[in-house]
């Protein structure tokens, strides 16, 4: 059962990417910003609960060590 719904998810990825190619220009690229769009609200949500997670702790450490060796370089 499992194995064929993934078949049944690849197929749907590959209907999807022929309908992409498809496309007009303008639609595509009104799908590209849409799907960046969505990419980085992804992103911030994953980067937030590994900041609440306090998997990017390390970060901060780091910092604050060549802080104190004084080789902190400026942005």
């Amino acid at each position: 059962m499992r194995q064929r719904r993934k078949g049944n998810t690849m197929a749907k990825i590959d209907e999807l990417k022929a309908e992409i190619e498809r496309l007009p220009g303008e639609e595509f690229a009104e799908l590209f910003r849409w799907l960046s769009e969505k990419d980085w609200e992804r992103w911030d949500k994953e980067i937030e609960a590994d900041s609440q997670a306090g998997r990017l702790d390390f970060l901060e450490r780091e910092a604050r060590e060549e802080k104190a060796k004084g080789t902190l370089k400026g942005l």
